[in-house]
This record gives C-alpha cells, sequence and structure tokens, in this order.
C-alpha cells in the first residue's frame, strides 16, 4: 500500500507524518523506517525508528531513490512501513517522474508487503491523475 500526504508547504505535512511513524511503530510487528531529506527530525523520531537521511546517501533523483528504497527493503525482510519526508525535494519536482516513480513503490509494496508513506508539498491538481490510482490520499 502507498499513501500520500499532499499539501502545500506549511499545511501540516510532516506533523502527520510524524504521527504515522508513531502508529506504525505501535501497530508493527518488525521494522519501522523514516526516511528524511536531511536530518531535521532526528530529536523527534522515536529511537526505535531507524531514521535516514538521504543526503548523507548521495540520493538525487527518482532512480536513486528507487534503488534505496528496493535496497532498503531487500536488505530486512522484516520492514513493515517505509516513511518518507520531502519527497519532492529529494527526488524532485518533475511530476510525471513522480508519477513513474509512485507506480515502481506501488509495485515493490505488493511484493516486499511494505505500507509506503510519502509526504508530497504540492497541490493534488499539480500530480498526473495516474498518480492517485495507485494510492491512498491521507
Amino acid at each position: 500500500m502507498v499513501k500520500l500526504l499532499i499539501g502545500e508547504k506549511g499545511s501540516g505535512k510532516t506533523k502527520k507524518l510524524l504521527d504515522a511513524v508513531n502508529n506504525a511503530l505501535a501497530e508493527s510487528k518488525g521494522h519501522v523506517v523514516c526516511v528524511e531529506k536531511d536530518d531535521l527530525l532526528r530529536y523527534q523520531v522515536s529511537y526505535r525508528v531507524r531514521l535516514l537521511a538521504a543526503a548523507n546517501y548521495g540520493i538525487s533523483g527518482y532512480d536513486a531513490f528507487y534503488g534505496f528504497l528496493s535496497g532498503l527493503c531487500a536488505g530486512d525482510h522484516d520492514i513493515t512501513d517505509i516513511l518518507v519526508d520531502a519527497t519532492l525535494k529529494i527526488g524532485g519536482r518533475d511530476y510525471e517522474e513522480f508519477a513513474k516513480f509512485i507506480q515502481k513503490i506501488a509495485r515493490l509494496s505488493d511484493l516486499t508487503e511494505t505500507v509506503f508513506t510519502f509526504t508530497v508539498s504540492t497541490a493534488k491538481e499539480n500530480l498526473p491523475q495516474i498518480v492517485f490510482e495507485n494510492c491512498e490520499i491521507e
């Protein structure tokens, strides 16, 4: 399952993501991972959540981002949830590429039974319709 938290900057997406991280941690029988662009959430996320900063790994663009996320799933079969903040800052603002990325993530989610949640800083109208066919909107 792929979930999107969509809204303009300052609309409370990160707060909702932090709530989702805590809910996933409470319900998960495996591992919870939170990915962000930089080290900004370090003191807001439980020590039991694996917190990763994409910038530390040189991730740029959706191909690299997909490879990173699929590598996480391949390396740890106990991951139940991966939550990502600042998705467009990591992958880029090309909405067509974002749509392709989400399609690949939906297949990865089905394969690994991992729930992916992404914050997306834009208006819903900016995203291609195909994005909504592969996701739940929170």
